[in-house]
């Protein structure tokens, strides 16, 4: 017997290259071949590809490796199916470009690239590492999809490098509880949505995992079908004859031919990773106008004893993270990662030192750890700052779990930092410093001299991407950090952060501001260059201040009238049930969509309107509606919905949203949310409460004032059509409003030729639809069906504006050719409005994005006017120390809860700011109203 050691196994290593190149073009931002002109080829899903493969060549150590894409054109699947995959939406023309590109640089870097005709990316993938098992040859698979679990085993290991995920055997059973060796049941009991292969209706994860543990397999389920009960059951028995086609399209072959592609196959020989291409990089890398990449490569490589120093280190830094996808991380990455300095502060030496510090840095990240979401009841766990990328600091207050070490008293601390979070000279940034207002607040502190949010930087500069550290730091610094789960665990077994183990917890707080502080970095110089986009910046920096400071005020809810209202309500929904089950000939659940379903078009034969994706009638709301023109039932099943859900949103849980330390309801303003530049609220959400029924009208008087105040509503008068004239500059319409008309009057008497005098309300009304309606997009089809005319008579109303208003109409026609050569467009001050599907060529999808374009400019400068208008008027309410208070925002209006010594100032004050905040070239109006509660004020 030798005695000489057993050489390690050889490893192959293969690429998911489908999977890669839609993550790189969804990651990274709107690259082109020369920056900043939109109509040249798109190059970001080449510069990511570039960088994962790079990332994962260095993270994964091979002997053979292979880089697999799906190949175009249909395989056997779709023959057995002709709908497989039929409900994915087409590759987006900017990615469908850069293929063969990426397949280029990849063969560069020293890969073999396989795209086989006929077979997915999948089967090759199963065919490769089965091949590579029976030699002897472990293998590892670098994927984000799930299917590839079933080929898991003892020598085949899925890496998920986005989410940091390994799926070896012990990984796919945590993550889908049942062993690599069932996944491939328990996909066929699930379906995948994604391909558009159904599995047993109504059978869900939790459902698959139950039943394979208790049968084992599906082929024993199936033998046992009749002993399945309920539902499950009988929708188990229903599938019996699609379960054979699901298993076999869903099932990853692992014995395709592929001899044609690999020489010698099936040895591997043909596959072992090679060294990359020098010179023919540097060509292709200078073509599509990647210069770091060039500078890179006449660096020579990092030095190796580097690449294993990062690789030792259990978290990346600030270097390239799982993905790799952006600005230089191979090498500045590297160095960053290798001298980060985070400190944990447990005495009072060290937090001097670091106070110090803080006070003499021109700028510091800060960012809270808290024991809770809610902003208004968190409070404290632990400090971080950053005062330099790779350096910061923790300092833990309140953890407290078994063997905890010694922490710094939280109130001392925090008396001790108090002069310096106060002072507005001290310049702080963080990533989302609304929040961390509030949790100071919450300790009786007013931090001052916030100057930068990442978010909101984020926001303005790419507002149709995520906004979340994470997705910032990995898009902009090829960073991926700590994920909270890894260090809380999730669901049910969460713990809160002062249970974190501090060294955990330190690391985890120190890498977020150092993050935060990175990102700033890279985001701040594009948004100094860009005098519009600072401006929207600036804005929306003061727009936070102001909207904490509205959130803290809150508002007062009646309670009272709450439960009278909700008393009413109950008595209706119950007489409206009642009422349902008479028409229906039986009793049935009003909240069933089956069994409204079985109701209306089974047993009472009514029409079907449309199906849903799995083929059963729809009963949505749409549908509801178009029966109810001519069926009763439906009009109660219509109005028992609404009135239910008003009253589970609103009337019953507003109560129960009391602070209890305030008395107040204190809602939550999202800034980063929707991409005109709206604010969102939610907790209660505000801004959906439903005014055109009686009934939603009613909540409105449960928000009251103080006693000796009122509420003042002030709003302004048609914005978004003053707006239209302003952009269009069309003079019929500026004229209605310089001349101070009844502009829905005035578009009647143009559309319908009559004088203005003799416009009849129907007119008018017609005429409003139409205003509002084009604002929006709407076509003569949706203008037929709002007015309930014919679409030739709409065709003509849509005509006749356009000859009467022709600026409207050249603006629609510019702004649609403009946004598809820009990608996005702008509001009046300058906000960027992206646009993806653009240039979609899937139609609906195309117009949607088209009906955008026209609409966002307006929205979008609607939202910078009513923010304009709240920063400009809580600086005089400041200014002047009045005692009125913003209550809330609330699309186009702003609430005032206001004393009555101050309400003539404010009825005469706040109109004339809010019409002043800008010049267009129509006059800005806004209107006020008081009263005792929000509905009266209006």
């Amino acid at each position: 017997m030798s005695d000489s050691p057993e050489q390690p196994k050889k490893t192959l290593l293969l690429v998911d290259g489908s999977s890669y190149l839609y993550r790189a073009f969804h990651a990274m931002p709107d690259l082109r071949a020369v920056p900043g002109d939109p109509t040249s080829p798109a190059t970001g899903a080449i510069r990511g590809m570039i960088n994962m493969m790079q990332k994962l060549r260095r993270d994964v150590r091979a002997d053979y490796a292979a880089c697999v894409f799906d190949a175009p054109g249909k395989t056997f699947r779709d023959e057995l199916y002709p709908e497989y995959k039929a409900t994915r939406s087409p590759m987006p023309p900017d990615l469908r470009a850069q293929i063969d590109p990426i397949h280029e640089v990849v063969r560069l870097l020293g890969w073999k690239v396989l795209n086989v005709p006929g077979v997915e990316a999948d089967d090759v993938i199963g065919t490769l590492s089965c091949c590579a098992t029976q030699a002897g040859v472990e293998t590892v698979i670098s994927s984000g999809d799930k299917d590839l679990s079933q080929l898991v085993n003892e020598h085949v290991t899925v890496i998920d490098t986005m989410n940091d995920r390994k799926r070896d055997i012990a990984g796919v059973t945590a993550e889908f509880g049942v062993p690599p060796s069932q996944m491939l049941d328990y996909q066929v009991l699930v379906g995948d949505s994604v391909d558009n292969v159904p599995g047993v209706d109504k059978v869900g994860p939790k459902t698959a995992v139950k039943l394979l543990q208790e049968y084992g397999s599906v082929e024993n389920l199936v033998a046992n079908a009749d002993k399945v009960k309920g539902a499950v059951g009988e929708n188990l028995r229903k599938a019996l004859d699609w379960l054979p086609k699901g298993r076999e399209l869903l099932k990853i072959k692992t014995d395709c031919d592929l001899a044609e592609h690999i020489p010698g196959f099936p040895k591997l020989e043909d596959i072992v990773i090679g060294g990359q291409d020098t010179e023919a990089l540097k060509a292709f890398y200078e073509k599509y106008g990647f210069k770091g990449l060039v500078k890179q490569l006449e660096t020579h490589d990092v030095p190796p004893e580097l690449i294993e120093e990062q690789r030792s280190k259990k978290k990346v830094g600030a270097g390239p993270g799982p993905m790799g996808l952006f600005e230089e991380p191979d090498l500045s990455g590297l160095s960053k990662a290798t001298n980060l300095q985070y400190d944990t502060i447990f005495t009072w030496e060290a937090f001097d030192r670091w106070l110090a510090k803080i006070e003499s840095a021109e700028l510091v990240a800060l960012d809270t750890e808290t024991d809770s979401l809610d902003e208004m009841r968190a409070g404290i766990v632990g400090l971080s700052f950053s005062t330099e990328p790779g350096i910061a600091a923790y300092i833990p207050l309140t953890h407290d779990y078994q063997g905890v070490p010694d922490q710094l008293p939280r109130d001392e601390v925090l008396a001790k930092l108090r002069p310096w979070l106060e002072n507005p000279e001290r310049l702080k940034l963080g990533q989302h410093i609304k929040y961390d207002r509030h949790v100071f607040k919450n300790h009786d502190i007013d931090v001052r001299g916030y100057v930068h949010d990442t978010m909101l930087e984020s926001y303005v500069l790419e507002v149709h991407k995520p906004h979340s550290l994470a997705s910032l730091a990995e898009r902009h610094l090829g960073r991926q950090g700590i994920d909270y789960e890894t260090i809380a665990g999730k669901g049910a077994n969460q713990i809160g952060f002062h249970q974190v183990p501090i060294e955990k917890a330190a690391e985890y707080s120190c890498e977020d501001s150092d993050q935060t502080l990175d990102v700033h970095l890279a985001l701040w110089p594009k948004l100094e260059r860009d005098s519009k986009l600072k401006f929207i910046y600036e804005l929306e920096m003061e727009s936070s201040e102001v909207l904490f400071r509205v959130e803290r005020n809150g508002v007062l809810v009646d309670s009272e009238e709450l439960g009278r209202q909700g008393h009413e309500l109950g008595q209706r929904i119950m007489a409206l049930e009642k009422e349902a089950h008479e028409l229906a000939g039986q009793p049935f659940n009003l909240g069933s969509p089956k069994q409204i379903g079985e109701i209306l078009f089974t047993k009472q034969g009514l029409p079907v309107v449309k199906k849903t994706a799995s083929g059963t009638p729809s009963t949505d709301e749409e549908v509801l509606e178009k029966l109810a023109e001519d069926y009763p039932l439906p009009a109660k099943i219509l109005e028992h919905r609404s009135l239910s859900k008003l009253k589970g949103t609103y009337i019953d849980k507003l109560p129960l949203m009391v602070h209890p330390k305030t008395g107040r309801v204190h809602t939550h303003y999202a800034q980063a949310v929707a991409v005109t530049g709206r604010l969102s609220s939610n907790d209660p959400n505000l801004q959906n409460i439903p005014i055109r029924t009686p009934e939603g009208r009613r909540i409105r008087e449960a928000f009251i004032a103080a006693p000796g105040n009122l509420i003042a509503s002030a709003d302004y008068s048609q914005i978004e059509l003053r707006i239209m004239a302003h952009i269009s500059e069309d003079e019929a319409l500026l004229r209605a409003f310089r001349e101070n008309m009844d502009v829905h009057r005035a578009t009647a008497a143009e559309v319908f030729g009559v004088p203005p005098e003799q416009v009849s309300s129907e007119q008018r009304r017609y005429a409003k639809v139409i205003n509002f309606g084009l604002i929006y997009g709407m076509s003569s089809f949706g203008l037929a069906r709002n007015l309930g005319i014919d679409n030739t008579a709409a065709k003509n109303y849509i005509d006749r504006y356009f000859q009467r208003y022709p600026g409207v109409k050249t603006y629609m026609d510019e702004t649609r050719l403009s946004a598809k050569s820009k990608g996005y467009v702008e509001t009046v001050f300058g906000r960027r409005l992206y646009l993806p599907e653009i240039n979609s060529p899937n139609g609906p999808r195309r117009g949607g994005a088209e009906r955008a374009a026209i609409n966002a400019p307006m929205q979008g400068t609607a939202a910078d006017l009513i923010k304009m208008s709240m920063v400009q008027v809580q600086q005089v309410l400041d200014r002047e120390n009045r005692r009125t208070r913003m209550i809330m925002q609330v699309h186009d209006e702003l609430v005032f809860e206001v004393p009555e010594d101050e309400v003539e100032w404010l009825r005469t004050e706040v109109p004339r700011i809010m019409a002043g905040v800008a010049e267009l070239r129509v006059p800005l109006l806004a209107e006020i109203g008081t009263g005792p509660n929000w509905d009266k004020a209006h």
